[in-house]
């Protein structure tokens, strides 16, 4: 009787093991078709963008700050320069018809003729940072002196610019532009300084002078078939577009880079014979069939700094604008053009430089003070730099 019990009780524990082990294996069985629906299921569609969202740049500059890129006192300096830029966009495109080309019968501090729009465009931009509050000090091409801004409220940053570059082709109805730079405020400018016109002037307005290394938002806005604003707050470069209905710059490129190296330079060709042996040297070697497969660079030259280097930064390729004999420094200013652009161009992985150091690290001696300026894609400006340094 008792075997009979024993032996039951092992039958028990057999029979319990086995079904314990067929629920496992059931449930494994069970498990293998929810794993393949899993793996079958398709993904989540993604969320559906509507034709009607604008990614402005406004709302750009809103994403940043909170991003802790910049601050808000920052982002509104930048929203009154796009306001200034399309202030002037409407006057570029009406130029013709309001009387505003031609020349306006005066000169700048570099002896260059006035055109009526250089006039009218630099009130334009003085006006929007002035009344934004954020503005301590501006500088432009137009103005024989930095100026100091009485209705500031904080913020105090530096403002440089070319209020319209390329002036000189309006009455033609070719692409011109605007190019602006913003500094920090300078340590050396206490607010006690603001009381005292001449401790203002000597330690905050002269303090302008800051190499391109220091700045904190570099731009330019180009007026031609759509106007279209370009800038870079330290982080790569951005592209918007205006649309004109709707009153807004919409962002058109995002994160935009310039090839790495491109076919097409864009330099004044008339200048050529007034140039050092140099450059001849390496604008002949462009030209050279043997040197490029049979197929020399292209050449493209607008006139306007903002048109041909907007070119560039698309297509790639360089442009240049040497010193030569009867310029030395070449034309371009280094604090509102060579420096803001060339931080533009680093920033979408190209380069700029003088021919002989890199344009960010030159310290300026004077508001107006020129430079050569050479400019694109980090390998066309090395092999321009193969040329230039020999000398």
């Amino acid at each position: 009787m008792a075997a009979v019990t024993q032996r039951s009780a092992s039958q028990v524990g057999v029979a319990s093991k086995a079904s314990r082990k067929s629920v496992v294996a059931v449930r494994a069985v069970a498990q293998v078709p929810r794993q393949a629906a899993a793996a079958q299921a398709p993904p989540k569609p993604a969320a559906t963008k509507s034709q009607y969202e604008l990614f402005t740049l406004t709302t750009w500059l809103l994403k940043e700050e909170m991003k802790g890129t910049i601050d808000g006192e920052l982002a509104t300096v930048i929203s009154s320069v796009s306001l200034a830029c399309k202030q002037i966009a409407s006057l570029v495109n009406r130029a013709g018809i309001s009387n505003l080309t031609g020349v306006a019968g005066n000169q700048n501090v570099q002896g260059e003729d006035q055109k009526k729009l250089d006039v009218v465009s630099n009130e334009v931009f003085k006006n929007c940072l002035a009344s934004c509050g954020r503005t301590g000090v501006i500088a432009s091409e137009e103005e024989d002196q930095p100026v100091a801004v009485e209705e500031t409220y904080s913020g105090n940053y530096i403002v440089v610019f070319d209020p319209l570059d390329g002036s000189s082709n309006i009455d033609a109805g070719i692409s011109v532009g605007s190019i602006f730079g913003i500094y920090e405020p300078s340590e050396e400018c206490p607010l006690d300084a603001m009381d005292d016109p001449q401790k203002m002037m000597e330690q905050c307005v002269m303090n302008v002078c800051q190499p391109g290394s220091r700045l904190k938002c570099a731009g330019y806005c180009l007026y031609s078939s759509s106007t279209v604003m370009v800038l870079t707050i330290g982080n790569g470069v951005f592209g918007f577009t205006l649309d004109p209905l709707v009153g807004e710059f919409v962002l058109t490129h995002p994160n935009v880079q310039i090839p790495e190296a491109g076919k097409i330079y864009s330099f004044n060709e008339g200048n050529y014979a007034l140039w050092d042996d140099s450059v001849k040297a390496y604008m002949d070697s462009l030209k050279d069939p043997s040197k490029w497969g049979g197929k020399p660079y292209s050449a493209r030259y607008i006139g306007s700094l903002v048109g041909d280097f907007h070119r560039t930064l698309l297509y790639g390729g360089i442009y240049g604008y040497p010193g030569d004999a009867k310029n030395k420094n070449g034309k371009l200013r280094l604090l509102y053009e060579c420096a803001p652009m060339s931080f533009i161009a680093e920033q979408a992985g190209g380069a700029g430089s003088t021919g002989q150091v890199r344009v960010l690290d030159v310290d300026p001696e004077k508001v107006h003070q020129r430079v050569p300026l050479f400019i694109g894609s980090k390998k066309e400006v090395e092999y321009l730099e193969s040329f230039t340094k020999k000398h």
